[in-house]
């Protein structure tokens, strides 16, 4: 299998869209998220798509096969809020490696196969750590405002226990995504190295923070370049943004990113902005509109979807993407050309 990396050079690859729009469509109920295993757990369980990893694990592996064939090269793991952080809300602490495991088996399952009956398109599979349900630089109480629910050695360890199962379960690359907080996302990368060391092995690790609103900053205050600058110390595949905003709104904050940096650049912004209902409406042709601007202006290495989109959304994405060469930059060693 070729290695990510080379493929960077030479392709925009393709990220897929939302695992949790599309498990919407399945309409799980208790039980489906129960299934036989965890029938009598004391608390309910609907809404931990992590767990459906274990109780629909064909669920998991179609969603991964729709966005393959609408031109995914790439797959995230449905890991999300896999960490024993997350995990406590459900009582499900001790479950996480198995939750890793499993979803990184499925997801690569369904890649080898894919890539089998396609050789010339290999397929891979990134391995999600999500932010966590707690933030290491702000106190989630008003009236103590130095008070932190969580610690950075707690946020540490927990991310080391998830990327160990996602390592073990045969992800191609670790993608931190969705941050908030860059020091709970500089936990993660702490974590990742050490775990590096620890096994002795080379992974590639891609980041993705996420724009809360208007005012350009991430939820902990910091600007687009602040958080390129927080986490440019660890050798990246690929820094981006997700989540939040829409193709359209992303576009500046890709722009610094792209003329600041030597990593690759990502981008899978959500289908367009929230209705009143909370619900994406941005079809696949718009959004594929919107993006095609990141394109012509050189912006990207990698492209995808997050809230709101589906297959169609990926499969219009990548129609675009195909007519445009990727982002050069330095980190990516160029091609010898020949001399006269």
């Amino acid at each position: 299998m070729s290695k990510i990396e080379d493929l960077l050079s030479q392709k925009i690859l393709i990220l897929d869209g939302a695992m949790g729009t599309m498990l919407q469509e399945y309409k799980f109920t208790e039980d489906d998220f129960r299934g036989n295993r965890f029938q009598d757990w004391p608390v309910s369980l609907k809404g931990n798509n992590d767990l459906l990893s274990i109780t629909q694990p064909k669920a998991i592996a179609e969603i991964h096969r729709k966005y393959f064939d609408a031109g995914a090269d790439i797959v995230e793991t449905n890991t999300f809020s896999a960490t024993s952080i997350a995990m406590a809300d459900y009582q499900m602490q001790d479950l996480v490696y198995e939750l890793n495991y499993e979803s990184a088996r499925i997801a690569k399952e369904v890649a080898q196969k894919v890539t089998f009956e396609d050789p010339e398109k290999p397929r891979f599979v990134a391995g999600a750590i999500g932010p966590t349900n707690k933030t290491a630089s702000m106190s989630p109480d008003v009236n103590d405002p130095g008070f932190r629910a969580i610690s950075f050695t707690e946020l540490s360890a927990a991310y080391k226990e998830q990327a160990k199962a996602l390592i073990d379960g045969g992800v191609d690359v670790l993608l931190v995504e969705t941050v908030f907080d860059t020091l709970n996302a500089k936990a993660a990368l702490f974590a990742i190295e050490d775990l590096k060391e620890e096994m002795q092995i080379e992974i590639p690790v891609m980041i993705s923070g996420t724009i809360t609103d208007a005012s350009g900053r991430t939820l902990s205050g910091q600007t687009a370049e602040a958080f390129l600058i927080s986490i440019s110390h660890i050798p990246l595949l690929s820094v981006g943004f997700n989540c939040a905003l829409g193709a359209k709104q992303l576009t500046p904050h890709l722009e610094v990113l792209a003329r600041k940096s030597d990593f690759g650049i990502s981008a899978y912004p959500n289908a367009g902005l929230p209705n009143a209902f909370g619900e994406y409406d941005q079809s696949p042709k718009e959004m594929a509109e919107q993006i095609r601007e990141y394109l012509s202006r050189g912006l990207v290495n990698i492209l995808g979807g997050c809230c709101g989109t589906t297959p169609a959304h990926i499969k219009a994405i990548a129609s675009v993407a195909k007519d445009y060469a990727p982002r050069k930059f330095s980190n990516l060693v160029q091609p010898e050309t020949e001399t006269e």
